[in-house]
């Protein structure tokens, strides 16, 4: 793999990572709120609130503070919450893990269902598989995660009792218990993403089928099943891998409806619950920290490209 096309991806994704330390800095600024006040309450005299503001650092010029919340962001320190009163970086790390679980678990799930039926509806256009795997393609993408979540936990929970309803469970504590409760949110999730993932499987393996290189393996003699796998797919991962990766990074920065539907303690459930208190640096550090994991995820995508295509080049 070129090193330099690496270097130069890692070093972009640097500065996208520093541009969103500058915005999500921006929020104590433009979200409507004194943080001082929110502390002390709406009742607080004026020389409370003055000297509040005065021991957060607040009265201070905007690229000095930002400054200095950079230099502990890069060292781990996101401050306190406005509500507890605890760091905020040990409650960021407790969520991480939940969200990381759910958001692989669902993608596990949809590419479990949509290679299959994207593949064989793009073998064989106009046939029944076809037919319902753009009928499934439609109900995924157009039922709401949250009255699907619904509909499951009736199901599952309520009438056949097979699963809990809501809850998390460490996978350290009780393997069998993590995995009971991660089912329901898991393919409330992995059901939206399988549609979504299913339409694109579906065109770009259309879009290589018939392709030259394609009808001459077919003219060799190759078997269809090498002709697809080997040749075709192949030439499609690319675009595949893209709609994987946006798959990927809306699962871990939009599955709060489903993490409440579910009680599932993640960084999108924090993030909400930190807006509806005006909790600034919880926000901060929510929002921040999956920031980072969906430009993670792109640079991963960008690398994968290269591996899928060596003949890639950065430009």
């Amino acid at each position: 793999m070129n090193l330099s096309y690496i270097l130069q991806r890692i070093f972009l994704a640097l500065v996208v990572i520093l541009g969103v330390t500058f915005v999500v800095f921006m929020i104590v600024h433009i979200v409507p709120g004194d943080p001082a006040r929110v502390i002390l309450g709406a009742y607080a005299s004026d020389e409370s609130v003055a000297a509040i503001r005065e021991r957060l650092g607040l009265n201070r010029p905007f690229l000095e503070q930002y400054g200095d919340w950079l230099g502990k962001a890069a060292r781990g320190e996101l401050g306190s919450s406005l509500i507890t009163s605890q760091p905020v970086m040990p409650q960021l790390l407790q969520r991480l893990g939940p969200t990381i679980e759910l958001a692989l678990a669902s993608l596990l799930i949809g590419i479990a269902i949509a290679f299959p039926i994207g593949i064989l509806s793009a073998v064989r256009p106009g046939s029944k598989i076809d037919l319902v795997a753009s009928f499934f393609s439609q109900i995924g993408v157009s039922v709401p995660s949250f009255w699907m979540g619904i509909i499951l936990v009736l199901l599952f929970s309520l009438t056949l009792n097979w699963l809990p309803p809501s809850g998390y469970t460490p996978i350290s504590e009780d393997l069998g218990d993590w995995i009971a409760h991660l089912v329901l949110p898991a393919v409330t999730t992995g059901i939206v993403s399988a549609s979504i993932l299913t339409r694109f499987i579906r065109s770009a393996m259309l879009d290589v089928l018939h392709m030259n290189y394609v009808q001459t393996a077919r003219a060799k003699g190759l078997s269809e099943r090498t002709v697809v796998t080997k040749h075709a797919l192949r030439n499609a991962m690319i675009n595949i891998v893209t709609i994987i990766g946006l798959q990927m990074t809306a699962l871990l920065s939009g599955v709060v409806i489903v993490e409440v539907v579910f009680a599932w303690p993640g960084l999108g459930r924090l993030a909400l619950d930190a807006v509806l208190d005006r909790d600034y640096p919880m926000l901060q550090g929510a929002v921040l920290t999956i920031a980072i994991m969906v430009t993670l995820v792109n640079l991963v995508v960008d690398l994968l490209y290269f591996f899928l295509d060596p003949r890639i080049e950065f430009g």
